[in-house]
Protein backbone atom coordinates (compact mmCIF):
# COMPACT_ATOMS: atom_id res chain seq x y z
CA UNK A 1 0.00 0.00 0.00
CA UNK A 2 2.85 1.98 0.79
CA UNK A 3 4.66 1.44 -2.37
CA UNK A 4 1.28 2.58 -3.94
CA UNK A 5 0.82 5.76 -2.48
CA UNK A 6 4.41 6.79 -3.48
CA UNK A 7 3.90 6.10 -6.85
CA UNK A 8 1.07 8.14 -7.07
CA UNK A 9 2.67 10.72 -5.59
CA UNK A 10 5.46 10.49 -7.76
CA UNK A 11 3.26 10.40 -10.66
CA UNK A 12 1.75 13.82 -9.35
CA UNK A 13 4.77 15.59 -9.14
CA UNK A 14 5.78 14.63 -12.58
CA UNK A 15 2.93 15.65 -13.97
CA UNK A 16 3.22 19.26 -12.05
CA UNK A 17 6.58 19.63 -12.87
CA UNK A 18 5.75 18.42 -16.80
CA UNK A 19 3.03 21.02 -17.08
CA UNK A 20 5.45 23.95 -15.27
CA UNK A 21 7.81 23.97 -18.79
CA UNK A 22 7.21 24.92 -22.18
CA UNK A 23 5.91 22.29 -24.70
CA UNK A 24 8.28 20.97 -26.88
CA UNK A 25 7.56 20.53 -30.59
CA UNK A 26 6.34 17.27 -30.25
CA UNK A 27 4.32 18.17 -27.71
CA UNK A 28 2.75 21.56 -29.83
CA UNK A 29 1.82 19.10 -32.34
CA UNK A 30 0.43 16.55 -29.91
CA UNK A 31 -1.79 19.24 -28.79
CA UNK A 32 -2.48 20.83 -31.87
CA UNK A 33 -1.89 24.36 -30.43
CA UNK A 34 0.97 27.12 -30.57
CA UNK A 35 0.72 29.33 -27.58
CA UNK A 36 2.52 32.49 -29.01
CA UNK A 37 4.30 35.15 -26.36
CA UNK A 38 3.97 38.77 -28.10
CA UNK A 39 4.33 42.26 -26.92
CA UNK A 40 2.22 45.31 -28.11
CA UNK A 41 4.63 47.81 -30.29
CA UNK A 42 2.95 49.30 -33.05
CA UNK A 43 3.08 47.63 -36.56
CA UNK A 44 5.07 44.33 -34.74
CA UNK A 45 1.81 43.62 -32.85
CA UNK A 46 -1.21 45.89 -33.02
CA UNK A 47 -4.77 45.96 -31.08
CA UNK A 48 -7.53 47.23 -33.04
CA UNK A 49 -10.75 48.65 -31.62
CA UNK A 50 -12.58 45.73 -31.69
CA UNK A 51 -9.82 43.89 -29.90
CA UNK A 52 -8.66 41.85 -32.34
CA UNK A 53 -4.71 41.39 -32.84
CA UNK A 54 -3.40 42.54 -36.38
CA UNK A 55 0.61 43.43 -37.12
CA UNK A 56 3.50 41.70 -38.37
CA UNK A 57 4.11 39.39 -36.16
CA UNK A 58 0.85 38.15 -35.89
CA UNK A 59 1.05 37.26 -39.23
CA UNK A 60 4.19 34.99 -38.84
CA UNK A 61 2.72 33.51 -35.93
CA UNK A 62 -0.32 32.59 -38.16
CA UNK A 63 1.75 31.73 -40.70
CA UNK A 64 3.81 29.21 -38.24
CA UNK A 65 0.61 27.37 -37.10
CA UNK A 66 -0.49 27.11 -40.40
CA UNK A 67 2.21 25.38 -41.45
CA UNK A 68 2.52 23.45 -38.60
CA UNK A 69 -1.34 22.63 -38.71
CA UNK A 70 -2.12 23.42 -35.34
CA UNK A 71 -4.27 26.58 -34.14
CA UNK A 72 -2.64 29.10 -32.78
CA UNK A 73 -3.13 31.12 -29.51
CA UNK A 74 -1.72 34.70 -28.71
CA UNK A 75 -0.58 35.82 -24.98
CA UNK A 76 0.61 39.49 -24.82
CA UNK A 77 3.27 40.01 -22.40
CA UNK A 78 5.58 42.56 -21.32
CA UNK A 79 9.03 42.75 -22.87
CA UNK A 80 10.44 42.09 -19.39
CA UNK A 81 7.93 39.15 -18.76
CA UNK A 82 9.07 36.91 -22.11
CA UNK A 83 11.57 34.68 -20.97
CA UNK A 84 9.73 33.64 -17.72
CA UNK A 85 6.43 33.07 -19.46
CA UNK A 86 8.13 30.13 -21.71
CA UNK A 87 10.02 28.91 -19.29
CA UNK A 88 7.45 28.25 -16.85
CA UNK A 89 5.43 26.86 -19.80
CA UNK A 90 2.49 30.12 -20.27
CA UNK A 91 4.04 29.93 -24.12
CA UNK A 92 5.54 28.06 -26.73
CA UNK A 93 7.46 30.65 -28.84
CA UNK A 94 8.42 34.11 -28.33
CA UNK A 95 7.91 36.03 -31.68
CA UNK A 96 7.86 39.33 -30.10
CA UNK A 97 10.44 41.93 -31.91
CA UNK A 98 13.06 39.85 -29.47
CA UNK A 99 16.76 40.86 -30.25
CA UNK A 100 19.14 37.90 -30.20
CA UNK A 101 21.67 38.72 -27.07
CA UNK A 102 24.31 36.61 -25.70
CA UNK A 103 22.49 36.97 -22.30
CA UNK A 104 18.59 35.80 -23.53
CA UNK A 105 20.44 32.83 -24.83
CA UNK A 106 21.58 32.13 -21.72
CA UNK A 107 17.95 31.45 -21.13
CA UNK A 108 16.26 30.69 -24.45
CA UNK A 109 17.36 29.37 -27.31
CA UNK A 110 17.40 31.35 -30.77
CA UNK A 111 16.65 30.81 -34.34
CA UNK A 112 18.55 32.04 -37.19
CA UNK A 113 17.38 35.85 -37.70
CA UNK A 114 14.26 36.46 -39.31
CA UNK A 115 14.20 40.28 -39.49
CA UNK A 116 15.98 43.02 -38.02
CA UNK A 117 15.63 46.49 -35.98
CA UNK A 118 16.79 49.47 -37.38
CA UNK A 119 17.66 52.83 -35.67
CA UNK A 120 17.93 55.20 -38.94
CA UNK A 121 17.13 59.13 -38.99
CA UNK A 122 14.09 61.37 -40.18
CA UNK A 123 15.22 64.95 -41.19
CA UNK A 124 13.39 67.99 -41.91
CA UNK A 125 13.90 68.22 -45.53
CA UNK A 126 13.61 72.49 -45.22
CA UNK A 127 15.87 72.55 -42.49
CA UNK A 128 18.89 70.12 -43.44
CA UNK A 129 18.65 70.75 -47.32
CA UNK A 130 21.81 72.21 -47.46
CA UNK A 131 23.57 69.26 -45.32
CA UNK A 132 24.82 66.34 -47.95
CA UNK A 133 26.33 63.85 -45.04
CA UNK A 134 25.85 63.00 -41.39
CA UNK A 135 28.94 64.75 -40.70
CA UNK A 136 27.25 68.20 -41.63
CA UNK A 137 24.76 67.38 -38.80
CA UNK A 138 27.48 67.27 -36.47
CA UNK A 139 26.86 70.81 -35.85
CA UNK A 140 25.30 73.17 -32.95
CA UNK A 141 23.38 75.01 -35.47
CA UNK A 142 21.43 71.43 -35.92
CA UNK A 143 19.06 70.32 -32.98
CA UNK A 144 18.98 65.68 -33.02
CA UNK A 145 16.11 64.77 -30.93
CA UNK A 146 14.93 61.26 -29.64
CA UNK A 147 12.28 60.22 -27.27
CA UNK A 148 13.72 59.00 -23.54
CA UNK A 149 16.86 58.10 -22.51
CA UNK A 150 17.41 54.74 -24.76
CA UNK A 151 19.65 53.42 -28.26
CA UNK A 152 18.32 56.10 -30.04
CA UNK A 153 19.48 58.89 -27.24
CA UNK A 154 23.08 57.30 -27.14
CA UNK A 155 23.48 57.26 -30.83
CA UNK A 156 23.19 61.38 -30.48
CA UNK A 157 25.93 61.50 -28.18
CA UNK A 158 28.27 58.93 -30.53
CA UNK A 159 27.22 59.97 -33.56
CA UNK A 160 26.49 63.87 -33.27
CA UNK A 161 28.36 64.78 -30.10
CA UNK A 162 28.70 68.61 -31.35
CA UNK A 163 24.86 68.95 -32.52
CA UNK A 164 22.09 70.11 -29.93
CA UNK A 165 20.63 67.65 -28.34
CA UNK A 166 16.91 67.50 -27.68
CA UNK A 167 14.82 64.81 -25.25
CA UNK A 168 11.74 64.06 -25.89
CA UNK A 169 8.80 62.35 -23.45
CA UNK A 170 7.12 60.64 -27.04
CA UNK A 171 7.06 60.26 -30.15
CA UNK A 172 4.18 62.47 -30.78
CA UNK A 173 5.88 65.61 -29.40
CA UNK A 174 9.13 64.90 -31.58
CA UNK A 175 7.35 64.07 -34.50
CA UNK A 176 5.20 66.99 -34.51
CA UNK A 177 8.34 69.31 -33.83
CA UNK A 178 10.36 67.39 -36.71
CA UNK A 179 7.20 68.51 -39.09
CA UNK A 180 7.38 71.94 -37.61
CA UNK A 181 10.93 72.33 -38.09
CA UNK A 182 11.55 72.92 -34.72
CA UNK A 183 14.38 70.14 -34.73
CA UNK A 184 16.38 69.03 -37.76
CA UNK A 185 16.55 65.23 -37.14
CA UNK A 186 14.57 62.59 -35.03
CA UNK A 187 16.69 58.90 -34.01
CA UNK A 188 14.18 56.18 -33.64
CA UNK A 189 13.72 52.57 -34.27
CA UNK A 190 11.85 51.83 -37.85
CA UNK A 191 9.53 52.00 -39.20
CA UNK A 192 8.53 55.22 -37.53
CA UNK A 193 11.05 57.58 -39.46
CA UNK A 194 9.65 55.70 -42.35
CA UNK A 195 6.33 56.37 -41.71
CA UNK A 196 6.80 60.09 -41.25
CA UNK A 197 8.11 60.49 -44.30
CA UNK A 198 5.65 58.56 -46.17
CA UNK A 199 2.52 60.35 -44.41
CA UNK A 200 4.90 64.13 -44.73
CA UNK A 201 6.74 63.36 -48.03
CA UNK A 202 7.24 67.32 -48.87
CA UNK A 203 8.35 68.09 -44.80
CA UNK A 204 10.29 64.67 -44.28
CA UNK A 205 12.89 62.82 -45.22
CA UNK A 206 15.28 59.32 -44.43
CA UNK A 207 18.51 60.49 -45.68
CA UNK A 208 21.00 57.97 -44.89
CA UNK A 209 19.90 54.21 -46.73
CA UNK A 210 21.95 52.26 -43.92
CA UNK A 211 20.88 52.12 -40.14
CA UNK A 212 23.07 53.79 -37.52
CA UNK A 213 22.31 50.83 -35.57
CA UNK A 214 20.76 47.59 -35.61
CA UNK A 215 19.93 44.10 -34.28
CA UNK A 216 18.88 40.87 -35.47
CA UNK A 217 15.16 39.80 -34.84
CA UNK A 218 14.73 36.02 -34.15
CA UNK A 219 12.05 33.63 -33.16
CA UNK A 220 12.58 31.77 -28.90
CA UNK A 221 11.93 28.57 -27.91
CA UNK A 222 12.62 27.14 -24.13
CA UNK A 223 16.17 25.34 -23.57
CA UNK A 224 16.88 21.89 -25.30
CA UNK A 225 14.32 21.58 -27.85
CA UNK A 226 16.83 21.19 -30.94
CA UNK A 227 14.10 20.14 -33.12
CA UNK A 228 11.69 23.37 -32.87
CA UNK A 229 14.92 24.86 -33.75
CA UNK A 230 15.19 23.20 -36.96
CA UNK A 231 12.16 23.91 -37.66
CA UNK A 232 12.16 27.56 -37.18
CA UNK A 233 15.17 27.77 -39.42
CA UNK A 234 13.64 25.78 -41.79
CA UNK A 235 10.30 27.65 -42.02
CA UNK A 236 12.48 30.85 -42.13
CA UNK A 237 14.69 29.79 -44.97
CA UNK A 238 11.63 28.55 -46.94
CA UNK A 239 9.38 31.86 -46.69
CA UNK A 240 12.90 33.91 -47.04
CA UNK A 241 13.22 31.96 -50.81
CA UNK A 242 9.61 32.26 -51.56
CA UNK A 243 9.71 36.13 -50.83
CA UNK A 244 6.64 35.72 -48.80
CA UNK A 245 8.53 37.12 -45.45
CA UNK A 246 9.89 40.42 -47.71
CA UNK A 247 6.55 41.19 -49.10
CA UNK A 248 5.21 40.80 -45.53
CA UNK A 249 7.73 43.07 -43.99
CA UNK A 250 7.18 45.50 -46.68
CA UNK A 251 3.09 45.93 -46.30
CA UNK A 252 3.58 45.88 -42.27
CA UNK A 253 7.07 48.28 -42.43
CA UNK A 254 7.09 50.25 -46.03
CA UNK A 255 3.10 51.72 -46.57
CA UNK A 256 0.81 52.74 -44.27
CA UNK A 257 -1.87 50.56 -45.95
CA UNK A 258 -2.35 48.98 -42.89
CA UNK A 259 -3.66 51.51 -40.78
CA UNK A 260 -6.99 51.38 -42.67
CA UNK A 261 -7.47 47.68 -40.76
CA UNK A 262 -7.71 49.74 -37.49
CA UNK A 263 -10.87 51.05 -37.69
Amino acid sequence: MLKQSSFFVALILSLICSASKARTLQQVLNYGELRVGVVLDSPWVIQNQSGALLGYDIDLGNKIAEDMEVNVQFHIYEPDRLIQALEVGEIDLIGAKFSITPSRALHVNFSQPYTTNKITLATNLTSTAIADTLEDLNHADYTIAAVGDNDSAALIRQIFPNSTHHIYENQELVSAALIDGAIDGYIEEEPIPTFLSLENPTRIGVPIIEPLAQSSIGFAVAKGDADFIIFLNAWITTHESDFWLQTVHDYWFQSVRWKQLLH
